[in-house]
């Protein structure tokens, strides 16, 4: 498979106190947690959360994780992430945008990269089928 169908997700958030440092920003570390969230909301729409992976006899591990940081999120600040598809294969790779709706601008973009094993831990060298055949619809 080249490229699969277009595939995203917008899920929006407000930064509560706790998410930020003293200098009243976003941790950078917490917006790994925003991206999961986000990736989970997509991986969902195609039925491949956590739970239906390993139903399917498979896991999904982070391989590598890349972050530009642009504008900083502040305590209250409403902004959305938007998770994509833009890789199935040979893994899956999903790319972020984080938008500071309180300011309107770009906050970050990102990506992850995904790799399967089975429920023993051996490595597949691609997306297995079963999996690509959920994201090409």
């Amino acid at each position: 498979m080249n490229s699969p169908r277009a595939l995203e997700r917008t899920t929006r958030f407000d930064v509560p106190f706790h998410h930020c440092d003293p200098l009243n920003v976003v941790w950078h570390g917490r917006y790994l947690e925003y991206f999961e969230v986000a990736r989970q909301k997509l991986l969902e729409q195609l039925e491949l959360d956590v739970p239906r992976i390993r139903d399917m006899g498979f896991r999904m591990y982070i391989t590598e994780a890349r972050c530009r940081y642009m504008f900083p999120l502040h305590y209250g600040d409403a902004f959305e992430v938007t998770a994509r598809i833009v890789e199935a294969r040979p893994l899956l790779r999903i790319a972020y945008e984080v938008k500071n709706l309180t300011h309107g601008r770009k906050s970050a973009r990102a990506s992850t990269t995904l790799a399967t094993t089975d429920a023993q831990g051996k490595l597949f060298p691609e997306t297995p089928d079963a999996i690509v055949s959920r994201i090409q619809g």
